[in-house]
């Protein structure tokens, strides 16, 4: 007996070793945690139970049956984050570049069969060379096994992504169908070819930073929902998103007790939108004065900066935010943000996330180059996913509401639950010089009439009192009120019970 737990003490401590002392000062020496140092990092202290650690792979070709390392380049199990139950496995660089083998991939598919199972989030730790080249197609179809199970849970459990060192080839494509991507400046990169193979092909020159680091896709692809300095702040990170985010599609998301009361009043939000329409104010501003603690998690900062979409919660409980933002393109609709806005819009219904929504937007871009690259098919998706959505939707219109971007952004049209209006809203077809101009084109040559004709159509329609006679908004409130309205409108709504008609899945605009 003592000669077997002897023999599980030293295989135990072989594993925990991956590739060697070397090779993890080498880790080191790149500012980079090793795989089990994240895991410890990312959960709750002693809470993680590791599965499979000592697989090895079955790999005989060029040499490899002379090299196994148990656990294969990745280690795998679950744990708790603050108390939550969390599936995770994090691929290990030192072992073969994390390459990923037949082995490798089972351990991955096991854990996520059985989130899937329990309702847990997964979270992937990625750090890999990609698909292990000795091993052939087995390896590619270790990729496609992994790949079918993020699909079948897409929508049943929340899916993470944090990319700690290289991801390339068909290894982006995991991450690619999880719910978020979160990325390390400097040390990670993704991309599908790398920077030899695009010169080969485009003759371009180009660095692995430069083609897919984590400034590239979170500033220019939109690929990664935030990027951070280092490998700590991101595990830290984490862990404070995943509070945000329910077990699965049948919980509720985490309630929190908040010191912050449903009823504060912030009169500040009275002055926040200027007196000329045409000025820009932050619309942050707003989000971090209406929300519990001033506490806001935005999702993609860096791209499509016209809207803004992140987590926060109100009295307690979760909400997902969308807002128009005036300070970078007046606030205005394009392709990139509709896409942006509509991805983050369906995660949110699928998990049973409350919508809130901020309302700014005088329109979609004009130009040719949003027409050529199809504002119409991406502009589709952000309706398509705000009248999809079966989850509470609150709307907020604090300035400009006009044209189909008004419908677009979650109205009453399109099943909004609470539809709440600023005294400064401007619910109109056009801005109000524009449609004078439209409509009476024979005093287009005489200012004064023109003036005066734009100052009667403001009056008469760039208001919210037209829409709110129709019932299109609820209520017209005073700015500072507008935390405790949501937060009442949010108690009331919680039992909503609210269903689409049956289908086997929609055909969404991609």
């Amino acid at each position: 007996m003592q000669h077997i737990v002897r023999r599980l003490a030293e295989k135990r401590a072989a594993a925990e070793l991956g590739g060697g002392p070397e090779r993890i000062r080498a880790q080191h020496a790149k500012g980079k945690l090793t795989a089990r140092e994240r895991i410890e990092l990312l959960l709750d202290p002693g809470s993680f139970e590791e599965w499979d650690m000592f697989v090895e792979h079955r790999c005989a070709d060029f040499g490899m049956h002379e090299q196994t390392i148990p656990g294969d380049g990745v280690v795998t199990g679950y744990g708790t984050v603050n108390g939550r139950v969390v599936f995770v496995f994090s691929q290990d660089f030192t072992v073969f570049g994390g390459s990923l083998s037949e082995a490798h991939a089972e351990k991955i598919c096991k854990i996520m069969d059985h989130a899937m199972k329990v309702g847990a989030p997964i979270i992937g730790l990625n750090d890999s060379g990609g698909a292990r080249i000795q091993e052939g197609v087995a390896s590619l179809a270790g990729y496609a096994n992994v790949f079918q199970r993020n699909v079948l849970a897409s929508g049943v459990v929340p899916q993470i992504s944090l990319i700690m060192g290289p991801c390339a080839g068909g290894a982006v494509y995991s991450p690619a169908i999880t719910d978020f991507i979160f990325m390390v400046k400097d040390s990670s990169y993704m991309y599908v070819t790398g920077p030899d193979v695009v010169k080969t092909v485009t003759h371009e020159t180009v660095t692995h930073e430069e083609l897919g680091g984590a400034v590239t896709h979170s500033t220019k692809s939109g690929v990664a929902d935030r990027a951070f300095d280092n490998d700590v702040e991101a595990l830290l990170m984490l862990r404070r998103f995943i509070n945000y985010l329910p077990a699965n599609n049948r919980a509720a998301p985490p309630h929190r007790p908040t010191p912050d009361s449903a009823d504060r009043s912030e009169p500040s939000l009275d002055t926040l939108v200027p007196d000329n329409p045409n000025k820009p104010y932050d619309v942050k501003e707003a989000i971090h004065k209406i929300v519990d603690d001033g506490d806001f998690f935005e999702l993609q900062p860096d791209f499509a900066r016209n809207i803004v979409v992140g987590f926060a919660r109100m009295e307690g409980h979760p909400v997902g935010i969308v807002a128009n933002q005036p300070l970078v393109l007046a606030g205005c609709l394009d392709i990139k943000s509709a896409i942006k806005a509509a991805r983050f819009v369906r995660f949110c219904d699928a998990f049973s996330i409350p919508i809130i929504t901020l309302v700014d937007v005088p329109g979609f871009m004009p130009g040719t180059a949003q027409e050529y690259g199809g504002i119409i098919k991406h502009g589709a998706k952000l309706l398509y996913a705000y009248a999809e959505a079966t989850v509470p939707k609150i709307t907020v219109i604090t300035r400009k509401a006009y044209g189909g971007a008004y419908d677009v952004m979650a109205s009453k049209h399109l099943r909004g639950d609470v539809n709440l209006a600023w005294p400064s809203a401007e619910i109109a077809v056009m801005g109000p010089k524009g449609a004078v101009e439209i409509i009476f084109r024979k005093h287009r040559d005489d200012p004064q009439r023109i003036a005066e004709l734009t100052d009667e159509y403001r009056e008469k329609f760039a208001n919210p009192f037209v829409a709110q006679r129709r019932g299109y908004i609820d209520d017209v409130i005073m700015p500072r009120f507008t935390r405790q309205r949501v937060c009442r409108s949010l108690a009331m709504l919680r039992g909503k019970k609210l269903e689409n008609p049956w289908r086997k899945h929609g055909n969404i605009p991609l």
